[in-house]
């Protein structure tokens, strides 16, 4: 039973956790906000904060105590240089942990640990560049040019469509009089079919009668 023992195992032996602490708190204090898991979180800020307030009081003795965990020399002229005297009013509580959820593949508990004062920093990317004068006209006449060619392309079309919706129409209209044309004769054939029989039948019956 772990009753009343402070820290946590994090599954890695006392080097490799020591070595892991280090890491994570050169990464925030680098970063000002880095994504690890909720337990890594928690134990980093035993680690930070208690660096943050030795920070305030900036001397040599200071210095060498903080740069046996922090190995990056720019990171520690930063956090005595901007960091300490940015929070030196607050009275500890210098970092936040927002938890996130659960990973996907092994569902570890995520979070979000940031310095508290730096929580509007910006990214790291470099802002896009305004487009000048010139790009914005060259781009302005090139959706003009396409803009018109498109409705040039979609007139060529329609008219092409006319095109051919009249010559549908017109032979349309000339199988209609042709049809109209044969009916005529048609009927009259039929007609000559329809008599032939009867006139059949009745010089039979003289034959029989004879």
């Amino acid at each position: 039973m772990r009753h009343r023992v402070k820290g946590r195992k994090l599954n890695r032996t006392a080097s490799h956790r020591v070595a892991t602490m280090r890491a994570l708190a050169t990464a925030l204090l680098r970063e000002k906000k880095i994504k690890t898991t909720v337990a890594k979180a928690k134990e980093i800020r035993l680690v930070v904060e208690p660096m943050i307030t030795r920070a305030k009081n900036d001397s040599v003795a200071a210095r060498r105590i903080i740069a046996k965990d922090i190995n990056d020399k720019d990171v520690v002229k930063e956090l005595f240089n901007e960091i300490a005297p940015k929070i030196g009013d607050r009275p500890g509580g210098y970092t936040r942990v927002v938890k996130l959820g659960r990973r996907l593949g092994d569902a570890a508990e995520m979070a979000i640990i940031e310095l508290v004062d730096y929580n509007d920093v910006t990214s790291r990317k470099k802002p896009k560049k305004a487009k000048t004068e010139n790009a914005k006209i060259v781009a302005e006449t090139i959706d003009e040019e396409v803009v018109e060619e498109e409705i040039e392309e979609a007139v060529v079309v329609d008219e092409e469509i006319a095109e051919t919706t009249e010559e549908i129409e017109e032979d349309v209209a000339e199988a209609v009089e042709e049809i109209e044309e044969e009916v005529p004769e048609v009927k009259a054939e039929e007609e000559k079919t329809e008599a032939k029989p009867e006139s059949d039948s009745v010089e039979e019956n003289k034959n029989k009668e004879k």
